[in-house]
């Protein structure tokens, strides 16, 4: 039986798109990566932004760390405010906790954010705690962020009284390797090839595949280049078996040469 509810922030409880996407515009122009489209920029919203800011853009960590400070000018004053709360997430709130849970939000958004985003729309109240990322970039993980909360709430011991909700893969992923069960609702900013693919990777127990950051690093370029996850799980496999096998028949080739 549950008794603890764990909700992301973006894209969960809160559209927050708009000010996310234009302070992420703001940084790449900044840094020399401009992107006119906010539409690609959809995919910031919810992961971790420095390694969201290295995959994007293709920049190494230092200038990744400038970009976001540099969203952070922008984000801070004005894109915090770009927000609004999912219709009915108030009534929810106040249901479940009516009803007993303990409620918290793991969000990858710097903690003093998503207390100041939870307090604009009044809900703070509802959560019994509300943890995020530290500042200078430490606990952005998911699965380091959940942990923390899990400590707080005294559930670190009662994973399977504890279920996440989130929108996008880092957040099933995350709830997963922290033993959780996890909801992935799909009006946020994770598309449905997304989840359907999240879907597909935990029933092969690709948690623990071999083949798991190359599908990642796959399902990254389709998404900047597509705007979606076109690929499946089996897709990847079949791209990353196929590249061992030519990959280990040059290997031999070479071998054979050489011996001669």
């Amino acid at each position: 039986m549950y008794k603890a509810i764990l909700f992301d922030l973006d894209g969960t409880l809160t559209d927050s798109g708009e000010g996310i996407t234009k302070s992420v515009q703001y940084a790449l122009e900044k840094v020399g990566k401009p992107e006119p489209d906010l539409q690609k920029l959809r995919i910031f919203v919810g992961p971790p932004l420095l390694e969201q800011f290295q995959e994007y853009a293709g920049i190494d960590e230092e200038t990744a760390r400038k970009a976001v400070g540099i969203y952070r000018e922008r984000y801070a004053p004005v894109g915090i405010y770009e927000n609004e709360l999912y219709p009915g997430i108030p009534e929810m709130l106040s249901g479940l906790k009516q009803r007993g849970y303990k409620l918290a939000i793991a969000s990858s958004k710097p903690e003093n954010f998503v207390k100041i985003v939870a307090e604009y729309f009044h809900i703070d109240s509802y959560f019994d705690e509300m943890v995020g990322s530290e500042p200078e970039g430490r606990r952005t993980n998911k699965t380091e962020v959940i942990e923390e909360t899990l400590k707080r709430l005294g559930f670190s011991e009662h994973r399977d009284q504890v279920i996440m909700v989130g929108d996008k893969e880092h957040d099933v992923f995350g709830a997963r390797r922290a033993g959780l069960e996890c909801i992935a609702v799909s009006y946020g900013y994770g598309t449905e090839e997304e989840l359907k693919w999240v879907k597909e990777a935990l029933a092969n127990n690709c948690t623990d595949c071999i083949c798991q950051k190359a599908c990642n690093e796959n399902a990254v370029e389709e998404q900047k280049k597509q705007g979606k996850i076109i690929s499946s799980c089996p897709d990847f496999l079949e791209k990353w078996i196929e590249f061992v096998l030519v990959d280990s028949e040059k290997k031999e080739e070479q071998h054979q040469k050489h011996k001669i």
